[in-house]
């Protein structure tokens, strides 16, 4: 039997300067909004070190339809919206990637 491969959800955030601490406020609110949604795996918002205002956003979700027309289809994107989208300059290119092959992400340092 086949085993279904996670979808991930890739965006790079550009965020306006000296905005990053309200999106980081924001995405507090934002990440209770997604993780509510169908399909969803899990998710991490990753801050970028080189560059104080990027971030990486990457989503877990069962399908890819549970992206593009559940969630972005749903009242709560929305809300998602509402909250994060007046922060990007410019707006993100979000892409979604399949498992090839790969090891566990984390690993232990013992």
């Amino acid at each position: 039997m086949a085993t279904q491969t996670m979808i991930l959800e890739v965006a790079i955030l550009n965020v306006k300067l000296g905005e990053t601490e309200a999106f980081e406020k924001a995405f507090q609110q934002a990440q209770i909004i997604i993780s509510s949604m169908a399909g969803y795996g899990g998710h991490q918002l990753q801050k970028c070190i080189e560059k104080d205002n990027r971030y990486i956003l990457l989503v877990t979700w069962q399908t890819l339809e549970d992206h593009t027309q559940g969630f972005r289809g749903s009242e709560e994107y929305q809300q998602w919206k509402a909250l994060l989208h007046h922060f990007y300059d410019p707006f993100p290119t979000v892409e979604h990637y399949q498992l090839v092959t790969g090891t566990p992400m984390l690993k232990s340092l013992n």
